[in-house]
């Protein structure tokens, strides 16, 4: 296994830490007055979704953990869990939906999606960027009412809502910023 140096962490780097696997979601250099340099940084556990705060003393090197990432595909849902097959080995794996759920407001059935390995056992997934979807409900837009960027809220496909420009329709296909949930343009057919 690969190891790492305190000085090369950064943001989004994976690490082993008591045998199980987290990611840096923040580091900071600390250098006291008197003494070695410090590294401060945030974890999240990838296994459970804890957060740990640890802090490094500079010449110290941690185990990167052994996580591969592939793509895979969503298959179904399964009473508490999402079932998803890896696109290579056409293996089928299931992740608890407490810990996908806010990830899958726009995920369709067969959609395409990144998958991460631990130790042969998916453990994570990361939608596309990118969603098209069709609109299935919105109000109509009220005559006159064009003034500088005025939205409404719209149902896509799943059921999820987004507020939308006035000048959408029911049927209209949109496209979707899957991380922060809002409409980025309309998809010409």
């Amino acid at each position: 296994m690969a190891t790492v140096n305190v000085n090369d962490f950064r943001k989004g780097l994976k690490l082993e830490v008591e045998g199980e696997p987290y990611e840096i979601i923040e580091v900071n250099f600390v250098k006291p007055g008197k003494g070695q340099a410090l590294y401060k940084t945030k974890l999240r556990n990838l296994l459970r979704g804890g957060i740990l705060d640890r802090t490094f003393r500079s010449g110290d090197s941690l185990d990167a953990a052994d996580i591969q990432k592939t793509t895979g595909q969503y298959l179904y849902r399964d009473g508490d869990s999402y079932v998803f097959m890896e696109s290579q080995t056409f293996e089928q794996y299931a992740l608890p939906t407490d810990s996908v759920a806010d990830k899958m407001r726009f995920i369709q059935e067969n959609a395409e999606v990144d998958l991460l390995l631990y130790n042969g056992n998916v453990i994570d997934m990361t939608p596309p960027q990118h969603m098209m979807l069709s609109v299935t409900y919105t109000e109509p837009a009220a005559r006159g009412d064009t003034a500088t960027n005025v939205t409404k809220p719209a149902t896509v496909e799943g059921g999820a809502e987004v507020q939308v420009p006035a000048f959408i329709q029911e049927g209209n296909v949109i496209k979707i910023d899957t991380a922060s949930g809002s409409y980025v343009e309309r998809v010409k057919n």
